[in-house]
């Protein structure tokens, strides 16, 4: 048993230094919740926050600038009823045009003979 115990000691005391860098670049590169990767983590979170509050600050100038043709315009109400309401005149027939794909049903029907 001890035998076993002075090798550990003497491969301990050999490597000291090398085990202290060793556990200090895991912990400050890996496992501490201020760690390099945490960082990087945080980086990129704060790169999707930006492009985000960038996309929010885009439609809220289209919809100010929307707000300010609707107090300036009358006729600015019909069209914007007209695009996002599908609202009509009395004398205009409205027809909705679709970019969906409609599902292949041809393969249900095929036959194999």
């Amino acid at each position: 048993m001890s035998k076993i115990t002075g090798h550990i000691l003497g491969f301990l005391s050999r490597f000291k230094f090398h085990i202290v860098i060793l556990l200090g670049v895991l912990i400050v590169g890996v496992l501490d919740e201020n760690s390099f990767m945490k960082r990087i983590e945080y980086a990129y979170q704060i790169d999707d926050l930006k492009a985000e509050i960038q996309k929010y600050d885009r439609q809220y100038q289209h919809d100010t600038q929307q707000l300010k043709d609707l107090k300036r315009d009358p006729k600015a109400i019909a069209r914007i009823a007209r695009e996002r309401y599908f609202m009509k005149a009395d004398d205009e027939d409205i027809f909705v045009l679709s970019d969906d794909e409609q599902p292949d049903n041809t393969q249900k029907y095929e036959t194999t003979e």
